[in-house]
């Protein structure tokens, strides 16, 4: 036996490998439970646009601004507003949707730097999750557009996951809106000219599953259009 699979047999003889397929087993039936009660609230709130960013944004911001003030757009165009329920431009897209009397979801989860729900978001749609994968189903599958602001590897992983569902068909197609061409540029220009003209490894007309826009009105609008001629109804 050469040293390194020695040490390969000895790392898993370290490992208590029954009591950790128990546990993996008990796992399922909280992953359950979160489903269920993502299922049975999600399923009531109607029509709904999910809004991602960071939640480092402070509250003086012009990103943390324009989020409130396209939640609130959001709000009198008929939607309401789902957001991961923290702080930052979650919070942004809480307290614009609340303070136009709409609809404010917030789906929480467990962070060290981020572990509560902040206070625009409607007690009655209000629900906490221990895994990231349950949370984004909820996000993907009960909202009828989706909003990018300025954020982190979390904003990155949300939209990367939009995209994909919506270009291998697994969802039905719904709009993904980027705001504020000033952040977004140097990425969709990668996109365009490496992931894209250079590697060939996405489509050229992979490059209209998203719109970049600047302002409140034009990223409300593009969600707008897209619906004009199909009735606005819950995806599900």
């Amino acid at each position: 036996m050469t040293t390194n699979e020695e040490r390969i047999k000895k790392a898993f003889e370290k490992k208590n490998w029954p009591e950790i397929k128990v546990t993996d087993s008990w796992a399922t039936f909280k992953i359950m439970a979160e489903f269920v009660e993502g299922f049975e609230k999600m399923s009531r709130i109607g029509p709904c646009v999910s809004i991602f960013g960071s939640a480092r944004t402070k509250s003086n911001h012009k990103y943390y601004l324009l989020a409130e003030e396209i939640a609130a757009k959001l709000v009198q165009a008929g939607f309401g507003v789902i957001t991961g329920g923290g702080p930052g431009i979650m919070e942004a897209g809480n307290k614009g949707a609340y303070e136009a009397s709409g609809k404010s979801v917030g789906l929480g989860i467990e962070l060290p730097f981020e572990q509560f729900i902040n206070k625009y978001v409607d007690r009655d749609k209000m629900i906490n999750f221990d895994y990231f994968f349950v949370r984004k189903v909820m996000f993907m599958k009960y909202a009828q557009g989706f909003i990018a602001m300025p954020g982190g590897f979390g904003t990155m992983d949300e939209l990367f996951e939009a995209l994909t569902l919506i270009q291998t068909h697994k969802v039905a197609r719904f709009p993904v809106v980027l705001v504020g061409s000033e952040y977004w540029k140097g990425l969709i220009e990668w996109l365009k000219i490496t992931m894209c003209s250079e590697e060939h490894n996405i489509n050229p007309e992979d490059m209209d599953l998203f719109k970049l826009v600047d302002s409140a009105e034009d990223a409300v609008n593009y969600i707008l259009d897209y619906y004009a001629d199909m009735s606005i109804s819950p995806n599900f």
